[in-house]
């Protein structure tokens, strides 16, 4: 007969059947405290930024379940991102104040001060997009950072019913508070009609490089990471990825879909074509579960999230070693 020691359901065992263990991002550990982490997975459940369908507060929980399905070896680079860096579930943000955007962002911005303060790399899961406003408050308030943005929309209205604060605003917002360096933001496969030309109109006026999905279709991928590289340069910068910018035959859960859009295939080539950047944190936002009859899209966003976790465990890991490498020059 085996004999079994008792095994911490805080510690996952990656190689367990993947319908065991408790669900986490990744199947990663689960944070005690924020000592001994290089990157944090974070969920954010709030979605009372979103226009239109609600449901967005639900995607940290599902991608959880749907990380049960994700590996640890990838088979392109044929790394391991667990043994690049140490990877761990911080859990979600804690909201106090909900049912007020100012205050949940205000909440948003006081758990990820936490995370900065100990040199943590944040990867969250939202939620809508206004959650990114609040993340950049806190990581980037030293100093102004570039953007990949892939999205189907810019997300630079002013205001929508009053507000300022929606999740068609984060981006505005952030330009304003000198979070974000408008000329070092490229936003990929944006599309859709809109009632008003003034996003748009931003954008020119700021000089934020927009790539619309007919100029992804028309040079291909390669030559679109060519010019995101070239305009985020190698200053620090930051991957915001809505799964809207993935079209609704592969990701139909989110709150504004859009036909036209981006394949999973395209998706995975885009963050995977973004390692070496600068790379200082990263979102996967506006998945809607309550819109996603068959957990596709939460498959979808599982996907993408261990993508773009490999890309940072790698900058981690690179970082880490040229530091070594110095203080060993140094010495």
């Amino acid at each position: 007969m085996t004999s079994h020691q008792f095994h911490s359901p805080a510690t996952p065992d990656l190689d367990a059947p993947r319908y065991a263990e408790i669900a986490t991002f990744l199947r990663a550990p689960l944070a005690t405290d924020l000592r001994d982490v290089d990157l944090g997975l974070v969920g954010i459940p709030y979605d009372g930024g979103l226009t239109n369908r609600s449901g967005a507060r639900h995607g940290p929980r599902e991608v959880r379940n749907q990380s049960s399905l994700t590996r640890k070896y990838h088979h392109v680079s044929r790394t391991n991102p667990f043994d690049l860096c140490r990877i761990a579930d911080l859990g979600d943000v804690p909201m106090t104040r909900a049912l007020s955007v100012e205050g949940a962002h205000d909440d948003i911005s006081a758990f990820y001060d936490l995370v900065h303060a100990a040199k943590i790399i944040p990867l969250s899961v939202g939620g809508d997009h206004s959650v990114t406003y609040p993340i950049f408050r806190s990581i980037a308030r030293e100093r102004k950072i570039g953007m990949v943005h892939i999205d189907a929309h810019m997300d630079l209205w002013d205001e929508f019913q009053g507000s300022k604060f929606s999740h068609g605003s984060p981006f505005r917002r952030a330009i304003e508070d000198g979070l974000l360096d408008p000329k070092r933001v490229v936003q990929i496969g944006i599309r859709g009609a809109q009632n008003n030309k003034s996003g748009w109109q931003y954008a020119e006026d700021h000089g934020v490089t927009v790539i619309f999905i007919e100029e992804v279709n028309e040079i291909g991928v390669e030559k679109v990471l060519e010019k995101a590289r070239a305009v985020v340069g190698e200053g620090e910068a930051y991957l915001s990825f809505d799964i809207d910018s993935v079209d609704p035959v592969f990701a139909p859960g989110t709150g504004t879909p859009e036909i036209g859009g981006i394949t999973t295939i395209q998706a995975q080539a885009l963050i995977r074509g973004l390692d070496g950047l600068n790379l200082i944190g990263a979102d996967l936002v506006e998945i809607s579960p309550p819109f996603d009859q068959t957990g596709g899209t939460s498959l979808v966003g599982a996907s993408l999230l261990y993508e773009i976790a490999c890309i940072l465990s790698n900058g981690i890991a690179k970082r880490k070693c040229a530091l070594n490498d110095l203080m060993q020059t140094a010495s």
